[in-house]
């Protein structure tokens, strides 16, 4: 039954590499935060140019406090617990129903060749992340 986990875990990571998923743990809040308040200051305190400057300044300060936090989504999947494992694949076993498979070259086969399942396995990982970790996910240009 472990081999199955992990399985679909590596389908998951494959899923989302396919579609270069990222997530952004919380957090990403405070970065905003960050430059949106320091060119308000910059603003009152320096005028116009106070804004460009605490603008820019808040910029590289939000990217500090942000840093390490977006993940490629198979990094997250892979990072997750024994239990959430177990949990999201639960959840994708209920879409994948009663298909069977030999080893994970199969599996990924046969998801891959099926748009649809395709679609809804990729539908299902992402509900999980969001709803589960709290994560928001983004797709990278």
């Amino acid at each position: 039954m472990c081999h199955r986990v992990d399985d679909v875990m590596k389908l998951c990571c494959e899923l989302s590499t396919n579609q270069q998923i990222q997530t952004t743990v919380k957090g990403s809040g405070k970065g905003a935060a960050a430059a949106g308040g320091l060119a308000f200051a910059g603003g009152l305190v320096g005028g116009p140019l106070g804004i460009a400057v605490g603008g820019a300044v808040g910029g590289l300060l939000g990217c500090w406090l942000t840093s390490g936090q977006f993940k490629p989504l198979p990094q997250v999947i892979m990072e997750l617990s024994p239990l959430q494992q177990q949990k999201l694949y639960e959840d994708l076993m209920v879409i994948l129903g009663d298909i069977q498979w030999t080893d994970l070259v199969q599996l990924t086969a046969l998801v891959m060749g099926n748009t649809t399942l395709k679609q809804q396995l990729t539908a299902a990982l992402l509900g999980y992340i969001s709803k589960e970790l709290q994560a928001d996910v983004h797709y990278m240009d």
